[in-house]
């Protein structure tokens, strides 16, 4: 199947303008969480609690909040081509480099990181994560750069908006992904075959798989999966069963949710704006990632028996599994409010989810390293 042609992109691209239209219209109709006249209440924003909304808005509502483009500017254009640190930084995407974080997974399961050398050997292998993901999302943008300007919210990143132009995004790419490779060269070999793998699979997702239902959701979750191998790799230690299954249903839960939270926020206009949508319901989507939370807490429990040593005099390991089971459930709560579109600011947004974070982290940790 090959990715479609200029007529198609630019028939989609009215669509989604057509469709971003439709969507500020209707939006401008409803009263915000004050109260002001007009249709029914939207959905609060996000502040951290599941009570009070979340702080990442819908991308419709964030449009709203931004100021209009000059006249004349391209579609979605908000600066001038002027270069621009922040803007070449903003477009490197720094926020996502906390999923790369994974590669720490199974070395810290494996209770080597108290190892310099292991250490020093997860820490290349997470700047090389961050270098090659900086390159693949410039391309990624640049690749897209007629449908985001068209985008409520992908409109402002620095390419889309003219701030950084697509000569340097691309020559910034190369140079990222080439820095990306020769860190990961001083990891050992075996761990430039996952790093090549990744890189393919975005590639590919880019290119192609974006649009086709389902795959999409299973390429962006083989990213979560390669960074947590690629830690274990690195560190050259065995990778459990139970870690990996814990590590790919995770990943698809995340994912699922993920586009749960844009059906919810786009509506009906989310087809345009995303092809694949239009092939989801949100029962659907729904029923993956009930079914994947449900396969991630089962496996987890499996493993966190199997790791438990047979004469512990804490159960560590057994005890893990309270804070593990509820942040899946915090998050699964989240996500049927429809707040999964940013899996890394409801993580961050939320203080729950973070003390659950810390409080599995520490009793985990006390398992691995201190018994």
């Amino acid at each position: 199947m090959r990715p479609p042609g200029r007529a198609v992109r630019a028939s989609r691209a009215r669509g989604v303008e057509d469709a971003n239209v439709r969507l500020r219209e209707r939006l401008r109709g409803r009263p915000d969480v004050s109260g002001r006249p007009g249709g029914r209440a939207r959905r609060a924003p996000y502040t951290g609690s599941a009570v009070k909304g979340l702080e990442t808005r819908s991308p419709a509502v964030e449009e709203l909040a931004q100021p209009a483009a000059p006249a004349g500017a391209a579609p979605g254009a908000l600066a001038s081509p002027a270069l621009s640190l922040r803007a070449v930084l903003r477009s490197l995407r720094p926020k996502q480099w906390a999923k790369n974080v994974l590669v720490v997974a199974a070395p810290g399961a494996a209770g080597v990181l108290s190892q310099g050398h292991i250490v020093a050997k997860v820490a290349l292998a997470f700047v090389a994560f961050c270098l090659v993901s900086s390159a693949t999302y410039l391309l990624n943008d640049v690749r897209d750069l007629e449908s985001d300007r068209l985008h409520p919210t992908k409109r402002h990143r620095p390419i889309a908006a003219g701030s950084v132009s697509v000569p340097l995004a691309l020559a910034l790419g190369i140079v990222l992904g080439a820095a990306g490779v020769a860190v990961g060269a001083l990891v050992r070999p075996t761990f430039l075959i996952v790093l090549g793998t990744y890189v393919a699979i975005t590639a590919s997702y880019t290119f192609w798989l974006k649009d086709v239902a389902v795959v999409d959701i299973v390429a962006i979750a083989s990213g979560f999966i390669l960074r947590a191998v690629a830690g274990g790799v690195a560190a050259d230690v065995p990778l459990s069963r139970w870690f990996l299954i814990v590590a790919s249903f995770g990943s698809l839960f995340v994912v699922s949710g993920k586009r749960h939270g844009e059906h919810i926020d786009l509506g009906e206009e989310g087809a345009e704006v995303r092809p694949t949508l239009g092939d989801y319901s949100r029962n659907y989507l729904q029923y993956v990632w009930t079914m994947t939370s449900g396969v991630t807490v089962a496996a987890y429990c499996l493993w966190a028996f199997e790791m438990a040593p047979k004469n512990e005099t804490v159960p560590f390991y057994e005890l893990s599994i309270v804070p593990f089971v509820t942040f899946i459930l915090r998050y699964a709560m989240l996500l049927e409010k429809g707040y999964g579109g940013a899996p890394e600011d409801v993580v961050l947004g939320d203080r729950t989810l973070l003390i659950l974070a810390a409080v599995w982290a520490a009793i985990f940790g006390a398992g691995v390293y201190v018994y």
